[in-house]
């Protein structure tokens, strides 16, 4: 066993490669409930005590250590019915998983729909075009890192967050540094932050809107500052219009670059100030739909979390 992957074949019969080692569970055994309790972190966390090697990418535990591990189950009536509603949540869990997808789906087409003069249904909106050079300026991020995240201080965003953490527009922060920093990277309400760098061009092509004064913006950020158009709006043509020229202009191999002096010449049609606080309105609605089925899924993930600790104390 290496790095504590553990998983249960729920496909039938297949063909693994030798580097895996399989297990047969006896029929005394339900193996739904028996690969819900090894697949745990707290499970796998005691087994890799038994780790050997002296490189540390190829340390694992025997089969022979593995099976020395005690595990404590109910009768097996008990583990099919307690698995039975396990995979009941499980369920549930895909569905809204797949739900929430949905709308994320939908709210891509919405934001094209919207933000394009030949099929936006809002029939009074008047569409300029310019070039993000003549919207507003840019700034490059704090030279801060993750050695300068703490527990508590200032808020603080850094560029990797834009990839994993936040969507177009964030309204709250979860980092916080003690760091320092001069106030140009102080952000102000409406900026807009694009990531520098990435592993490839279409990952690169993101951007989020900062609504929030005075957190940092750290790390290789272009950030973004203008008052003609809203920063919202600046963010979902970014992300979802003019995207796929982003990943056209930037450049590099193992590791893509996308330079402020390159995103001053991209284009951008957008349209009237009573029609963007329109839009905004709209896909704020969708937004608050998306967060609140993001809220259940957490919830079920919870659930099903604090049960399986009930059960494997």
């Amino acid at each position: 066993m290496k790095f504590g992957v553990i998983c249960l074949n729920k496909y039938g019969d297949a063909i693994f490669s030798p580097i895996y080692v399989t297990f047969e569970i006896q029929s005394d055994y339900d193996a739904d409930f028996v690969g819900e309790n090894l697949s745990r972190w707290d499970f796998i966390n005691k087994a890799l005590r038994y780790q050997q090697g002296t490189v540390y990418e190829r340390m694992a535990v025997s089969p022979e250590d593995f099976l020395t591990v005690k595990c404590y189950m109910p009768s097996k009536r008990e583990q099919e019915k307690l698995s039975k509603f396990i995979g009941l949540i499980d369920e549930k869990i895909v569905c809204q998983r797949k739900y929430i997808d949905v709308l994320k789906k939908y709210k891509r087409g919405a934001v094209r729909h919207l933000l394009s003069p030949k099929s936006c249904p809002l029939k009074k909106a008047r569409w300029t075009t310019a070039k993000m050079g003549e919207l507003g300026s840019f700034v490059k991020g704090a030279p801060l890192s993750k050695a300068d995240i703490s527990e508590d201080g200032t808020p603080f965003i850094l560029y990797g967050e834009l990839y994993t953490t936040y969507n177009e527009v964030i309204t709250s922060v979860k980092r916080r540094t003690q760091a320092q920093v001069d106030e140009l990277f102080l952000s102000r309400v409406g900026d807009v932050v694009i990531p520098t760098s990435g592993e490839t061009p279409e990952e690169i092509s993101t951007a989020s809107c900062v609504m929030l004064p005075g957190v940092i913006l750290a790390g290789d950020l272009n950030i973004f500052r203008g008052d003609k158009v809203d920063g919202r709006i600046i963010s979902y043509l970014l992300n979802h219009v003019v995207n796929a020229k982003i990943a056209r202009i930037a450049q590099g191999k193992s590791v893509v670059h996308i330079q402020a002096s390159e995103l001053r010449k991209l284009t951008l049609t957008y349209p009237d100030k009573n029609t963007q606080n329109t839009i905004i309105g709209l896909l704020s609605l969708l937004d608050d739909q998306i967060m609140n089925e993001e809220n259940v899924l957490a919830f079920l993930s919870d659930l099903k979390e604090g049960l399986l600790q009930q059960l494997f104390i």
